[in-house]
């Protein structure tokens, strides 16, 4: 009989892949709805932005923390680097915001999911962790798309699409983090000292800067938040229910619904290069993906 899961603490489960699909397709969406969120919000400061989506996910991951019984402010000496994860998640949140506001919404999305690459290079720094021979090509892959969607030019444009490739970067740096804590922490606490630290360090621009949203806006804002939090639950409840080897290419179903919603929305059309570009990044993923799968099989076939 398989065990249910909950989003408090680690459970152990049966691998079950086919409602762990489902979840991470639904946290694909969920994502994506944030950057229609975001765009949506309209001209708003991008600090503003930031701080209202993490105080509506602050809110609810404080109300999991209440319902299991446990202080997420002790946590003595895994503080610091719960604070440095909430440091690069913010700053990736922010510069993904700036991107998704002047580039075309598939475009900002797709230079962001470059992150699972730079997670692979700060592993291999940082956390000494074996860099497999297939990565190289996947990586190479990879930041040749991000080179045909960033198009290398000296305008605006180039510094949005830039903003997104370092995005991903902090992404990478905060889920390397995040690996460094893996089974020590409960995921709701480390997503709550996230968007703690993200309502910190955005408050007092949004102070100075503060722009009065109208109902439309406070809408947005508010589903982004939504959003947000609902991904971050199912892409958890995914990564319980089956290897995170066997789900890794379904979140790229991120970039497919961004582009979706963006043409319904604002008639946006990726141009060639950036199609190119989107090809290589995924097909980058596939190839990473299709290795991980033969080695989890071969390791089960020898143990």
């Amino acid at each position: 009989m398989r065990r249910g899961v909950h989003i408090g603490h680690a459970p152990v489960t049966t691998d079950n892949a086919g409602r762990a699909v489902v979840a991470i397709i639904l946290a694909s969406l969920s994502f994506s709805m944030v950057g229609v969120s975001v765009r949506l919000a309209g001209d708003m400061p991008v600090f503003e932005k930031v701080f209202f989506r993490s105080l509506v996910s602050l809110i609810a991951m404080g109300a999991v923390a209440m319902r299991y019984r446990e202080n997420p402010f002790a946590q003595g000496r895994l503080i610091p680097l719960l604070v440095l994860r909430g440091f690069f998640g913010t700053a990736a949140m922010t510069l993904y915001f700036f991107a998704i506001a002047h580039l075309n919404l598939a475009d900002a999305t797709i230079l962001n999911k470059l992150s699972p690459f730079f997670v692979t290079i700060f592993a291999v720094v940082f956390l000494k962790e074996r860099l497999a021979k297939h990565l190289i090509p996947a990586l190479l892959l990879a930041f040749a798309g991000a080179l045909l969607v960033l198009k290398p030019q000296f305008d605006y444009h180039a510094l949005a699409a830039v903003g997104g490739i370092v995005s991903a970067m902090c992404s990478g740096a905060a889920y390397t983090v995040v690996r460094s804590l893996r089974g020590k922490l409960p995921p709701y606490t480390i997503v709550f000292w996230f968007s703690l630290v993200s309502v910190a360090a955005s408050a007092v621009p949004t102070a100075l800067g503060y722009i009065r949203p109208d109902p439309a806006q406070w809408l947005a804002l508010l589903g982004a938040g939504i959003f947000a939090t609902t991904g971050q639950f199912a892409l958890t409840y995914a990564y319980h229910q089956a290897e995170a080897s066997r789900l890794s290419i379904y979140n790229y179903g991120h970039v497919v619904f961004a582009g979706i919603f963006a043409l319904m929305l604002w008639g946006e059309i990726p141009d060639v290069l950036s199609l190119a570009g989107i090809a290589l990044i995924i097909g980058a993923a596939v190839w990473n993906h299709r290795h991980l799968v033969r080695e989890t099989r071969a390791a089960a076939t020898s143990g």
